[in-house]
């Protein structure tokens, strides 16, 4: 994965450190999202995709406690769809990555949002951001 030039390090700096790019893809959401009065009325469809690169020191167990589960994404992505509304794609980025950052594991992550239903020209129109963990 090209997520790797992002950690600003070699990734095998240290012997013992494994590195993994995890990602949900294509997760389809109905959301309030949008500054038109029509995406203002009623939700839309909004594709998620989300990759992250994550850090293990050590062996890993294969115990799903030893990695990332992707149920906490899964679930805060669906509870912010389904609680929120959202004027710009960008900001459901932003608060995407934000979320990726309660999995200590996670030290670079990706995300896009596609509205594939805008233009009917058009596959779909979208927002990719990639963050690096804080600190």
């Amino acid at each position: 994965s090209d997520l790797y030039q992002y950690l600003g390090r070699r990734p095998e700096s240290a012997a013992s450190t494994r590195l993994y790019t995890n990602f949900l893809d294509g997760l389809e959401i109905d959301a309030f999202l949008g500054i038109h009065p029509p995406e203002l009325a009623a939700r839309q469809r909004v594709i998620v995709n989300v990759e992250m690169l994550c850090e293990y020191e050590g062996a890993l167990e294969d115990r799903i406690e030893s990695v990332l589960d992707y149920d906490f994404l899964r679930e805060g992505i669906l509870a912010m769809a389904r609680d929120d509304r959202f004027a710009l794609q960008e900001t459901l980025c932003e608060r995407i990555a934000a979320l990726c950052w309660e999995c200590a594991h996670v030290q670079v992550v990706r995300v896009s949002t596609m509205k594939p239903d805008i233009y009917p020209e058009a596959k779909a129109i979208g927002c990719r951001i990639v963050r690096v963990r804080p600190g």
